[in-house]
């Protein structure tokens, strides 16, 4: 399959009369893969799970629309897809899923669960809110399994001062200064509902909740608070840069190895 944009066919968010429309639920190690989005060179999670549909479908074109596109080496426990199959494909969920599964045995792209859903469910616009966690491994010693799976970082970090600062960021606001600059989203207002940040062991959690989220809002996020838990910025800071509106004001963006999509929610939920 080549790179050129789909036709228009495939970009419908409705799906046509000859198709029918499933939703997958995919964990994928985003090591070595350029993201979501199919790209003119390297391998993406797009174009693995279309050409693992199409030999599903005998050869036939499978268009999928994703509930959000992450980066170069960003991982997905729970990312959601929608697929747009031929209607003459007799098709159940368990055969969806080991069916996709089986032609992506190559990478490390797994199917987790399919389901049925309506022509006009969207992967995208029908998701009500996305969950993200960081990782972040805190000790002097580099990581060795978690080599591609953690933001390492080797000075202590204090986590009672970086929870303290969510507060800050939570609720309705204008996150300029945590988009990134190519960032194409119409408007920077975004809610954000869960930010939580806990200790286990060596490992800094960020869970992070929001409907949607602009461009390397989570890293830029968890690049700032760092900041914080080093004691070279303090709440105020933070405060003061929000309200910059302005990239420049914010943290470092941090590393997209440390970052996962763990979940997409809808109402009601395809997959029971």
């Amino acid at each position: 399959m080549n790179d050129a944009s789909p036709p228009a066919f495939f970009r419908q968010s409705h799906a046509p009369d000859d198709r029918q429309r499933w939703a997958v639920k995919i964990e994928y190690d985003g090591t070595g893969l350029v993201g979501w989005q199919r790209q003119k060179a390297g391998l993406s999670v797009q174009q693995l799970l279309e050409e693992a549909a199409a030999r599903l479908a005998g050869g036939r074109d499978v268009p999928s629309i994703t509930a959000g596109r992450t980066d170069a080496r960003v991982h997905a426990t729970g990312q959601v897809a929608h697929l747009d199959f031929p209607i003459s494909m007799p098709l159940n969920p368990r055969a969806v899923r080991d069916g996709l599964s089986y032609h992506l045995k190559d990478h490390p792209v797994v199917i987790l669960a399919a389901a049925p859903v309506a022509p006009t469910w969207s992967a995208r616009f029908s998701a009500i809110r996305r969950r993200y966690r960081y990782r972040l491994l805190n000790r002097p010693s580099r990581p060795g399994i978690e080599a591609n799976r953690v933001w390492h970082v080797r000075h202590p970090l204090d986590v009672p001062a970086m929870q303290s600062a969510t507060q800050i960021l939570l609720g309705q606001h204008d996150f300029s200064t945590f988009r990134a600059v190519a960032c194409q989203a119409k408007s920077p207002i975004r809610t954000l509902d869960r930010l939580d940040i806990t200790r286990d062991g060596d490992l800094i959690l960020f869970d992070v909740e929001a409907r949607s989220f602009l461009h390397h809002q989570v890293r830029n996020l968890v690049g700032t608070l760092q900041l914080i838990g080093c004691r070279r910025w303090d709440s105020e800071h933070l405060r003061t840069a929000l309200e910059a509106r302005d990239r420049c004001a914010g943290g470092p963006t941090a590393p997209s190895e440390g970052l996962y999509l763990v979940g997409v929610d809808y109402d009601p939920d395809p997959f029971g």
